[in-house]
């Protein structure tokens, strides 16, 4: 079983990755368009994020957008940075004291809430 620290290094990484990915493919910052839509910039016009309108509305578009790589690589950040405090500690499996919330973020990143 990973420590914490452990998790929320490996989280911060699957965060990236997953951003750079998606960066790759509609640079950021997103934002939410009309009807749903989510978009990014592009030179003259914008690209299309989600490829179609979100069909439970816009404040599902608005949430994604919302969240986009930038989001994630300052999350992955964050995540990171606690790890790195979490190694320091002087009792670094007192997660409930050191990086709690950095560990349920992780953990809600994974599916593990």
């Amino acid at each position: 079983m990973p420590t914490p620290a452990e998790e929320l290094r490996a989280t911060a990484q699957k965060l990236l990755e997953h951003a750079d990915a998606a960066e790759a493919k509609r640079p950021g910052p997103w934002s939410a368009g009309a009807a749903g839509s989510v978009i990014s910039p592009r030179d003259g016009g914008v690209d299309y994020v989600t490829g179609h309108t979100i069909p439970d509305g816009p404040e599902i578009a608005r949430y994604i957008a919302l969240m986009d790589p930038n989001v994630g690589r300052a999350l992955a950040d964050w995540l990171d940075s606690e790890a790195a405090r979490l190694t320091a500690a002087v009792h670094p499996d007192r997660h409930e004291t050191y990086g709690a919330a950095a560990l349920a973020v992780a953990r809600a990143l994974n599916g593990d809430r």
